[in-house]
Parts: structure tokens; C-alpha cells; sequence
């Protein structure tokens, strides 16, 4: 099954995280098929927290694919929506 979730990325107590796309049998940090972004829990200043294609996240979707928990949550902070797709 083809999953959208986060992909572990940064430094020792600096955690920052690519959304990606990718099939769940994939190690977590392994091949992906596609980035939509990435999330850094500890921006502060003019660091941007979030960036995520939320455009194409419906697509894939639309075509099967799964949103993790947290995928979900920060697709609903990136639309401002209240629902998920």
C-alpha cells in the first residue's frame, strides 16, 4: 500500500522531517516515490515549520494512497481546514 508519512531527517536534538510519499514496506528513511514538503517541529524566527504541495497530496489520495495520523494533522494545519481529505 502507497503511504503518505513522515521521513526522519536532522541533527541530534534538531529533528526535521520530509512529508513524502512512498510504499509502506519502505524503511521509514528509504526510498520514496515523491516529496510533498517537509516539517521542522522547532521553527522559530523566520524558519518556516511547514511547507507541504497540499495539491499534491489530494492527488494521491484520489489514486489510493493513505495519510499517516500525523500526515493528516499537518494537512489540515496546512489547508486550515477542520477536515482531512
Amino acid at each position: 500500500m502507497v503511504k503518505s508519512r513522515l521521513s526522519g531527517g536532522g541533527a541530534k536534538k534538531r529533528p526535521f522531517y520530509h512529508i513524502v510519499v512512498t510504499d509502506e514496506r519502505n524503511a521509514r528513511d528509504g526510498r520514496n516515490i515523491e516529496r510533498l514538503g517537509y516539517f521542522n517541529p522547532i521553527a522559530s524566527g523566520k524558519d518556516v515549520r511547514l511547507e507541504f504541495d497540499t495539491a499534491k497530496a489530494k492527488t494521491w489520495v484520489e489514486k489510493g494512497a493513505q495519510m499517516t495520523e500525523k500526515v493528516k494533522s499537518l494537512y489540515k494545519e496546512a489547508t486550515g481546514t477542520k477536515k482531512a481529505a
